[in-house]
């Protein structure tokens, strides 16, 4: 087998596994309370999880709770017939209203403890 095909093997490989690395959203559920206690995610007005810091399981809980928060959004945009922005919005109003103090929420681009 060539260096190449060794190479290309190796990048097929990976690629594959990835997605058996993503953590699951179950996980992701279990873990957010305490992520967004320790302060390394917090609610954005858009109505997503963005990670505070550059922590690699932040981001992995807010990836795997935004994709499910974005199916959600969708499913109830179509239900009323409005765009998703506007679903994305209220919910992240609702969301950052209801965020306890000392966690984080984003203000203008900047976090902010609650």
């Amino acid at each position: 087998m060539t260096l190449f095909a060794r190479f290309s093997a190796l990048i097929l490989a990976l690629c594959l596994a990835l997605p058996a690395m993503a953590m699951s959203l179950d996980e992701a559920k279990n873990a957010l309370d305490s992520a967004k206690n320790q302060g390394l995610v917090g609610e954005t007005p858009t109505g997503y999880l963005a990670a505070v810091s550059s922590d690699q399981k932040a981001q992995e809980i807010a990836n795997a709770i935004n994709d499910a928060r974005r199916e959600a959004y969708k499913e109830i945009a179509e239900k009323h017939g409005i765009a998703v922005t506007k679903v994305e919005t209220v919910a992240g109003q609702k969301a950052v209203e209801k965020t306890p103090a000392g966690q984080y929420i984003q203000v203008k681009d900047r976090w902010v403890k609650k």
